[in-house]
C-alpha cells in the first residue's frame, strides 16, 4: 500500500496538480489501487461512489501519457454525458502543468466539430459509448496510439444496455492494451467482460464500511423558516432567534409581504425569482437597509434569464454572474 502521492515517483507537474486539486493524502482506493494501475496491470476496482476511484484512473493516465506524442493514447468509457464532461475537465485540472489535451466525445453535440478535434490530435478522450464507436468506425478515432482503456461506472455501463458497444469497441483496440474497470457492483455480464477482455487482472475491492470522510471539513447550521400558517407567538419567536443570532439563515415565503422588522441582513438568496418586479426590491432591500452594504444572490435557470432582464431594465440596474470566490463580497 502507497500512503503518500510522493512514494509514487510521480511527474513532478502532475503532483504539484494533484496538490493543488485539495488532494493531500492518497484515499484507501489510491492507496490500495494507484501502483498497480501506473505499472501497467490490467485492474479491477470494485468501491461505492466517492471513494476515489475515478481520480485514481485519471493520475495513472496522467502519469503514463507519452508527452511527445499528440495522438489519443486514452479512452476512458462513461455511462453519460455529463459524468464525460465531468471527467473531462478533471483530467484538465490534473493535467494543468503538463499541458494535457483531452476532448469529451459525447451524443448531441456537433459531430462534425468533434471529428475535427480529434483528428487535429488529443491525447485523453472521455466519452459515452455511442459517439465513442461512431468516432472509431469513422477513423476520425484513431486506436493505434490507444494504450489504456477506463471503464468508468462500469456496471452502469451495462445497465444502459451498451453490452454490445463495449464488445465492439473492445475489438476495434489494439490487442495489448491496458484495460481499468471501475464499478460499484460486479454484474455477471460485466465479470463476461472482465473474463475475456482483461489479463489476469488486479483485484481491489473496497468495503463499503471503509469508506473514509477524512479530509471532509464537515458543519452544520441552524436554521429557521417563517410561513403564512405559524402564528403570531411562533412567527415572533422565530424572528427573535433569526435577529439574536441563534438561527443564522431564515426561510420565509412572499406571501408574508414584508410586515417583518429585521434590521441585520447582510445577504439575501431568492431560491426562485420573484414573480413580479416589485416583490424582488422588497425582497432584497433588506440586506440594504439603513445605508449598509448588502448582498443578493439569485438562483436562476436558463429559462429565467428573459426575467432576471426585465428586474434589470425596470430598476435600472446591473446583476453580474457570481464570482468564483465570494467571500469578499459578503
Amino acid at each position: 500500500m502507497v500512503e503518500k502521492f510522493d512514494q509514487l515517483n510521480l511527474r513532478e507537474p502532475l503532483l504539484r496538480d494533484i496538490y493543488g486539486y485539495g488532494i493531500e493524502h492518497p484515499a484507501n482506493v489510491q492507496q490500495r489501487a494507484l501502483k498497480s494501475c501506473i505499472s501497467g496491470y490490467d485492474v479491477i476496482v470494485q468501491a461505492q461512489s466517492g471513494t476515489g476511484k475515478t481520480i485514481t484512473s485519471i493520475i495513472a493516465v496522467l502519469q503514463q501519457l507519452n508527452m511527445d506524442c499528440k495522438n489519443c493514447q486514452t479512452l476512458i468509457l462513461v455511462p453519460t454525458r455529463e459524468l464525460a464532461q465531468a471527467i473531462h475537465r478533471v483530467v484538465l485540472t490534473l493535467g494543468k502543468h503538463m499541458n494535457v489535451t483531452s476532448h469529451a466525445c459525447i451524443g448531441n453535440t456537433n459531430i462534425h466539430e468533434d471529428i475535427k478535434i480529434l483528428q487535429a490530435g488529443v491525447q485523453v478522450v472521455v466519452g459515452t459509448p455511442g459517439r465513442i464507436y461512431d468516432m472509431l468506425k469513422r477513423s476520425a478515432l484513431r486506436a493505434e496510439n490507444i494504450k489504456m482503456f477506463v471503464l468508468d461506472e462500469a456496471d452502469e455501463l451495462l445497465s444502459h444496455g451498451f453490452n454490445e458497444q463495449i464488445y465492439d469497441i473492445f475489438t476495434m483496440l489494439p490487442g495489448n492494451i491496458q484495460v481499468i474497470v471501475l464499478s460499484v457492483t460486479m454484474p455477471c455480464d460485466l465479470l463476461d467482460i472482465t473474463t475475456k477482455f482483461m489479463n489476469d487482472p488486479v483485484k481491489v475491492f473496497i468495503k463499503t464500511e471503509e469508506r473514509t470522510l477524512d479530509g471532509i471539513r464537515q458543519f452544520y447550521v441552524n436554521v429557521e423558516r417563517e410561513n403564512p400558517n405559524m402564528d403570531i407567538k411562533q412567527r415572533n419567536d422565530v424572528i427573535k432567534e433569526f435577529r439574536t443570532g441563534v438561527s443564522r439563515i431564515l426561510v420565509r415565503t412572499d406571501t408574508l409581504g414584508s410586515d417583518t422588522y429585521i434590521p441585520q441582513v447582510s445577504l439575501v438568496i431568492n431560491y426562485d425569482l420573484p414573480t413580479n418586479r416589485e416583490s424582488y426590491v422588497h425582497r432584497i432591500g433588506r440586506s440594504g437597509a439603513f445605508g449598509r452594504k448588502g448582498v443578493a444572490i439569485n438562483f436562476i435557470t436558463n429559462d429565467e434569464h428573459q426575467t432576471l432582464q426585465n428586474i434589470e431594465q425596470y430598476y435600472n440596474t446591473k446583476i453580474e454572474e457570481l464570482p468564483l470566490d465570494i467571500t469578499d463580497l459578503i
